[in-house]
């Protein structure tokens, strides 16, 4: 019971100290009766949520579930990274083991979870959808981001899992399951919901066209990984996306830390990775905590939580720093991708200079100017400066398993070409996983039986 309402019923019998122990308990409020009744808060009738500003709460609640799923947890943005060279494992969990191994268990308990989060976080938007067309329908911006949320969250889905997704939902409670979506349905999707969010978000007020803006950044990256890349280059020149834009996911220390100050800083279970180990060179690596590369400053710190593999902490974030959810600098290596896909490569080296040569904002830190880079002669010198450019420039935030994937599956090299090979650090040998599963939580689903395959 909330102190207010037990004050509203009992005011009388609380609210007047002079009166006698025995005449309180005579009045007609009893406070053990009060006290001792049954409870059950986190029941919600119909009626409560059948408003406006219930509706309207709904949404805020899964718009901030779209930061947990991405920047605030121990979501897709550490685990990818660590399945690829951005992190190392310093933990003792053998779930982040085996997946800096890439040899990830269908019962693996951290990135299930990670994985129901995601799919949740869908849902939530959705309920969200429902709710504001039924009792608040505008403006029609706040459906828009709800429809931005979903496709976000899909996109996320196809850029990092097997091939074979479920995308069910709950209707009045009920699960209403559906058969398993290849990775291109999963990314068309995506797009639908994409779409409908640009339709949504045509007005020009100043975050209505921020969120249009992010919305042409989330689909062209979704083109990208569908091959369209003239198209996804299309929708993001800079007369439509700014270099200096960035959509920002903001955070608190009084409600939630970013990820990169949580699972790195905080708890020293992450490590920025490296192209060298106790082992010797990582096959495919690149040296992120060894490079001295501005765009990613890091600070050697103690051993991490095993005790036994050396700390190094990103410098870009700290503990509530805001950030990028996407940005323009992203819409300029979409435009990069689309040169470099048509063999173009003078006018790929155009945008990354151009990049690398003026001052650029990712997050709350300033990166200094770079040098410009002799163009490459060969289209395969090519594909790995691009490959390495974006890796810089997009650390931490989603990026670098979806392009090593895209590496296999659009560029033709093999998985054991760009992923980390050879002897894993911790015993063994690295795996061959290209993608996560999709976890063994999903076996509720009476239509899902296991991934249709885990090809890039």
């Amino acid at each position: 019971m909330h102190a207010l309402s037990f004050r509203a019923r009992c005011g009388a019998a609380l609210g007047y100290v002079t009166l006698a122990i025995g005449a309180l308990f005579l009045n007609s409020c009893s406070v053990k009766n009060e006290l001792l009744a049954p409870q059950n808060p986190s029941v919600i009738s119909p009626g409560a949520i059948s408003t406006p500003q219930a509706a309207d709460a709904l949404r805020i609640g899964a718009y901030g579930v779209l930061k947990t799923v991405t920047g605030g947890s121990e979501s897709m943005w550490l685990l990818g990274g660590l399945m690829t060279d951005e992190w190392k494992s310093s933990d003792t969990f053998s779930q982040r083991n085996e997946t800096d191994q890439r040899s990830v268990e269908l019962t693996n308990s951290v990135t299930s979870a990670t994985y129901q989060q995601l799919q949740q976080a869908r849902g939530h938007a959705r309920d969200a959808i429902n709710a504001l067309l039924a009792f608040e329908p505008t403006p029609v911006s706040n459906i828009g981001q709800m429809y931005f949320a979903i496709g976000f969250e899909e996109l996320m889905l196809a850029e990092n899992y097997c091939n074979g997704i479920p995308v069910s939902y709950m209707v009045n409670g009920q699960p209403v399951y559906t058969n398993p979506l290849t990775t291109t349905d999963v990314y068309n999707l995506a797009l639908t919901h994409f779409d409908s969010a640009l339709t949504m978000t045509t007005g020009t007020d100043a975050n209505t066209v921020s969120l249009h803006q992010a919305i042409l950044i989330a689909k062209a990256r979704t083109l990208i990984e569908l091959g369209q890349f003239s198209d996804a280059a299309a929708l993001v020149p800079v007369s439509v996306v700014p270099t200096s834009y960035q959509y920002l996911l903001t955070f608190d220390i009084t409600t939630q830390d970013n990820l990169f100050y949580q699972l790195n800083t905080n708890r020293g279970g992450y490590t920025v990775g490296d192209s060298v180990d106790a082992t010797g060179i990582i096959a495919n690596a690149i040296p992120f905590a060894s490079s001295k590369d501005p765009r990613l400053p890091v600070t050697p710190n103690k051993l991490g939580e095993d005790g036994a593999t050396p700390l190094i902490l990103q410098s870009v974030y700290g503990r509530d720093d805001p950030v990028p959810l996407v940005s323009g600098i992203d819409a300029r290596l979409t435009e990069a991708e689309a040169k470099l896909n048509a063999q173009d490569i003078a006018g790929m080296m155009t945008i990354l200079n151009a990049l690398r040569t003026s001052p650029q904002t990712i997050g709350p830190y300033k990166v200094p100017v770079m040098a410009a880079l002799p163009t490459p002669s060969t289209q395969a010198q090519a594909v790995a400066l691009f490959l390495r450019e974006s890796a810089f420039w997009q650390f931490g935030r989603g990026f670098r398993l979806p392009n090593l994937r895209r590496m296999v599956r659009l560029y033709g090299y093999t998985q054991d070409q760009v992923f980390p090979t050879g002897t894993f650090f911790k015993g063994g040998v690295y795996g061959t996983d290209v993608n996560f599963p999709v976890f063994n939580n999903e076996l509720t689903n009476p239509n899902f039986h296991g991934c249709l395959d885990r090809k890039a």
